[in-house]
């Protein structure tokens, strides 16, 4: 398996990987610098207004999209001149390769979200946020909205495999994506909609009362039910797959 990373990592080094990476973390930094937080001020911890404001573009849109354009990156080479075949020759199995392109996309996302809490950080101290750093809630919004791409990379993982054009995929995810606006303000749809999960699992809120509020153990059993499902999907269609 590391060995097979380290591949498909070196392959990865040769694309514009890096500018992806910042793309959204900017796009997030430049919400909370424009955000007029000083209206919380007195009321509520100023930084929860701040990453309000900020996680609002980030994972509504961008964290889901960016899943769809990873996946995408990770399988460009061997769709192109027989690359499946050349991979497949080697002494590894359809299993390993499937596991070990589902874990480098995971490992990207997670850097995004290391980046993009850098910019939380930038963002606060460029606006003179003087209230306490709530770090138990910003390591939530995190690590959680990162949990909630494990289903989104599963599938898009398995629409790229799929999909030789690299912009098939990245279509399906923007067709289900942009609904995600209008799920997530539904109490019916959004705690089961795994393109509004990013956002759910990244909304700071405490509070049952909470509009956007879903509970922990919900999410999580949302979000595991689609992982399974999504990731065993690609798997067993790789497995069968013709190359």
């Amino acid at each position: 398996m590391l060995s097979i990373l380290k591949s498909e990592w070196f392959k990865l080094r040769k694309s514009k990987i890096f500018g992806i990476l910042l793309v959204g973390p900017l796009i997030g930094l430049g919400a909370g610098i424009g955000a007029d937080t000083a209206e919380a001020a007195g009321m509520i911890n100023e930084w929860y207004m701040l990453l309000v404001y900020m996680n609002l573009p980030y994972s509504v849109l961008f964290l889901p999209l960016v899943t769809g354009v990873l996946a995408s990156l990770v399988c460009r080479y061997e769709h192109q001149a027989g690359g499946w075949k050349q991979l497949l020759a080697l002494p590894v199995t359809r299993g390993k390769v499937f596991a070990a392109k589902y874990v480098l996309t995971l490992l990207l996302v997670l850097l995004i979200q290391l980046f993009y809490l850098a910019a939380i950080l930038v963002a606060g101290l460029y606006k003179g946020v003087a209230d306490p750093f709530p770090a138990a809630i910003v390591w939530k919004s995190i690590l959680g909205g990162w949990v909630a791409t494990f289903p989104l990379v599963a599938l898009q993982l398995w629409m790229s495999v799929w999909f030789k054009s690299f912009a098939a995929p990245f279509a399906v995810n923007v067709v289900f994506t942009l609904p995600s606006i209008l799920a997530m303000n539904s109490e019916k749809v959004g705690p089961y909609y795994p393109w509004a999960q990013p956002f759910a699992m990244m909304y700071p809120a405490t509070d049952t009362g909470d509009i956007f509020f879903i509970p922990w153990e919900q999410l999580l059993t949302v979000i595991g039910g689609f992982f399974i499902l999504f990731y065993l999907g690609g798997y067993f269609y790789f497995q069968r797959k013709a190359v």
